[in-house]
């Protein structure tokens, strides 16, 4: 995967960066770069399968964050490691999308991360797009 985010330093915990054109994008691409941390594919083929998930929120922050922690509790509930994320609507408090995934066992885990944290979240409209920074527990 190309790194379309930085790692941020903190002291315990995985803190990363993310930007994007766009909304989507934004959340997207912290989802990949969340389960880049979290793994790393074995070079076979899987067996991939598609889950709707929606969110909705209060505000941009919660449902970035939401978004995020409910990934994490699919991916462990249903022992998944997501690839790709196709976000058909967002907006500050609603998200919608399909999320593909195959089971972990194609994927060698490098790091648990237990949850997604408010701890220093950022997430701002810049002149050219959207950047979000998040601290993950782990």
């Amino acid at each position: 995967m190309d790194k379309n985010y930085e790692l941020i330093e903190h002291t315990a915990d995985v803190g990363i960066r993310v930007k994007a054109e766009d909304l989507k994008g934004l959340f997207k691409n912290a989802a990949l770069a969340m389960f880049d941390i979290i793994a790393v594919k074995h070079p076979v083929k899987a067996d991939t399968k598609e889950l709707k998930i929606e969110q909705n929120a209060v505000s941009l922050d919660e449902l970035f964050i939401n978004w995020l922690n409910e990934l994490l509790s699919l991916s462990s509930a249903k022992e998944l490691i997501f690839s790709d994320f196709k976000i058909s609507e967002i907006d500050e408090k609603h998200l919608k999308s399909v999320v593909i995934a195959s089971s972990n066992k194609n994927y060698k885990v490098n790091v648990e991360i237990k949850a997604a944290t408010y701890h220093q979240l950022k997430i701002e409209k810049l002149s050219k797009g959207w950047q979000a920074e998040v601290i993950f527990d782990v």
